[in-house]
């Protein structure tokens, strides 16, 4: 393990632009999307409101959300800054916070607004993508980009570096994870292994080699848990174990790890559920694609919803998995 030196930089207020959300490109019974004909673009990320409605970003579509009854689309005609949509948050205070190709959004009062950070000068562009977006137990609002990893205390952002070991990469940071003991957990795909900070310093840890990890989960066991695309690994505090398909996850290329209510844990990529001593891998007989899963939301009612490839979505009861989009 090494330990790597916190650099930390003042940047200007973030500069906002509004719009409102009128027209809406969809109201229907089903998730028909209108933008993209890639097969290649997904159902990346979901969320529930706190009115119960529940959200879904794409790569090519903007966002759904779903009322229980109708979906209703918003893109960048509606106030979205991009209609790539990489992941949302919604905060303590109920606003959603949303990650797109072009920056950030933030959803509030039935409004988008564009949230600017200032960018290091030597950026060629003022573009960048946003991976992933955490809120700390303080309340502070994490934001992994292609430009680095900003701190937002809601008035100002600053920029935090993890590592300088790899130069020109937005894929540097994409995933940040708070544990209960306050560490924080960094990982990307141009990095081997994950960092780990504890306040003071930053450690770099190297699971099993020198694979990339994401760090996306703390169980109720409290186990933290890595995707990566040769597996799942999960740390126990002293070691890191990884699963395969040898030991039943449906592939082993893993994008998602989620818990459900009742404490089992659900895989992307292929879909699979671990109760903790075995897996059920779910596959196109059971009526799911048996690739391509992006996201996995457990909604209010027990719901689970499974976003795809190709812009899919499914809705499992327990029982049976029900198509959603066309």
């Amino acid at each position: 393990m090494s330990n790597h030196c916190l650099g930390q930089a003042q940047a200007n207020m973030p500069k906002k632009k509004e719009s409102e959300s009128n027209a809406l490109s969809v109201n229907s019974q089903k998730f028909i999307k209108t933008q993209s004909l890639n097969k290649g673009d997904n159902v990346h990320c979901s969320l529930q409101d706190k009115a119960g409605n529940l959200w879904f970003g794409t790569t090519a579509d903007g966002i759904y959300t779903y009322d229980g009854k109708l979906f209703t689309h918003f893109t960048t005609a509606n106030g979205l800054n991009s209609n790539t949509v990489w992941c949302m948050l919604k905060d303590k205070s109920d606003k959603i916070w949303i990650g797109t190709s072009d920056g950030i959004c933030l959803y509030n009062n039935n409004k988008f607004t564009k949230i600017q950070i200032a960018l290091p000068t030597d950026m060629l562009s003022s573009k960048y993508d946003v991976w992933s977006i955490m809120q700390d137990k303080s309340g502070k609002l994490w934001f992994a980009t292609g430009a680095g990893v900003y701190v937002y205390d809601g008035k100002s952002f600053v920029s935090f570096t993890v590592t300088e070991d790899v130069k020109d990469c937005s894929f540097k940071i994409e995933k940040i994870l708070e544990d209960k003991a306050g560490n924080f957990w960094f990982g990307g795909r141009c990095n081997p292994g994950v960092y780990c900070y504890d306040g003071k310093t930053i450690t770099h840890l190297k699971p099993k080699g020198d694979d990339w990890v994401w760090p996306v989960l703390q169980d109720k066991k409290g186990n933290i848990w890595f995707s990566s695309w040769k597996g799942a690994y999960r740390y126990d505090g002293k070691s890191f174990r990884i699963f395969t398909k040898n030991d039943g996850l449906a592939d082993n290329v893993v994008t998602r790890i989620m818990e459900d209510k009742k404490g089992n844990i659900w895989f992307g990529g292929g879909l699979s559920r671990y109760d903790g001593k075995s897996f059920t891998r779910f596959t196109t007989e059971d009526g799911i694609t048996n690739s391509g899963i992006w996201t996995i939301l457990e909604d209010n009612s027990g719901n689970f919803w499974i976003g795809t490839n190709e812009t899919g979505l499914y809705r499992y009861d327990g029982k049976t998995f029900t198509k959603f989009s066309k």
